[in-house]
């Protein structure tokens, strides 16, 4: 849908600006890094593709190994892509367990086994498919890593509480996530990117936590109740603008983004002071012990 821009310096402006918005905010990558490898694996989803056009010209065993091997291959590669989603969600993470499935490592196989199969000749030798599997294999991985293997939670935290704190998160970057989606429907970027900096926000109380997780108490209402609620008003709003571009509704929503954003930020910079307090109670405490013990600085 084609958007109307305008500001100050256009012929009906009304003494307004659109904001400076990072191309991260634009994007919905407010918070993250950009995904890596991005290339190599659109690369493993378009070679395979050669296959196909290969297969239908040989006799019906060629052709059947040749549609074995691009179905296994584009499985190599979805499952590749799958597991750098897995690994970037784990490495922004302060606490987080590891992929229930090693999708990069399921993804090496299947490539061997690809490559195998687009090899495979019923009356030439074995070995040179099974080199083909090989080399497959071990390029993968060198290309593309291992999958995560260990649980990640903050020092000194027992796993059930990290196990809190990773449930909390994925929940509330559920919802930012969904926030971000519904918010496309009213076709407005300014919207859009109000949106954003808010998700931003939000995701600085998450990280805090991350670092935290004695913190978890007192924000789970932040990142759930207060969450699900902006997720379930962002929808609404959505579907109501796209139709009626209500001015009154924008403000309204504007209004609330505006209450919401003030409040996670408070939070986040009250748990920061919060730790400071505890950490010159701590240090008060150990300077009194060590002058119980006759311990004086030199």
């Amino acid at each position: 849908m084609a958007q109307r821009y305008g500001g100050k310096y256009s012929p009906d402006g009304k003494g307004t600006e659109m904001p400076r918005v990072s191309a991260n905010a634009r994007s919905g990558l407010a918070g993250r890094k950009p995904r890596r490898k991005g290339a190599r694996v659109n690369f493993l989803f378009v070679v395979p593709i050669v296959l196909v056009f290969v297969a239908f010209t040989r006799e019906p065993l060629g052709l059947a190994t040749h549609l074995a091997a691009f179905g296994l291959l584009m499985a190599s590669a979805f499952l590749t892509r799958e597991g750098l989603k897995a690994e970037d969600a784990y490495n922004e993470r302060k606490v987080a367990k590891r992929p229930a499935i090693p999708r990069k490592l399921f993804g090496s196989v299947l490539m061997g086994a690809g490559l195998f199969m687009a090899g495979f000749d019923p009356n030439g030798q074995l070995l040179n498919p099974v080199i083909f599997a090989v080399l497959g294999t071990a390029l993968h991985a060198f290309a593309f890593g291992a999958d995560p293997m260990r649980d990640k939670g903050a020092e000194g935290v027992d796993s059930f509480q990290a196990d809190r704190v990773a449930k909390v998160v994925d929940e509330a970057e559920t919802h930012l996530k969904a926030m971000q989606d519904a918010i496309l429907r009213a076709g407005d970027r300014r919207i859009e990117a109000r949106v954003d900096r808010f998700v931003a926000t939000a995701r600085a109380m998450c990280r805090r936590v991350e670092e935290d997780p004695r913190d978890l108490t007192g924000v789970r209402k932040y990142l759930g109740v207060y969450l699900l609620g902006a997720r379930d008003a962002t929808a609404k709003f959505a579907d109501l603008y796209a139709q009626t571009k209500s001015a009154e509704a924008r403000a309204d929503y504007e209004a609330l983004l505006d209450d919401l954003e003030e409040s996670f930020a408070a939070r986040t910079d009250r748990m920061l002071i919060d730790d400071k307090s505890d950490l010159d109670v701590e240090i008060d405490v150990l300077r009194e012990r060590l002058a119980r013990e006759g311990v004086r600085p030199d």
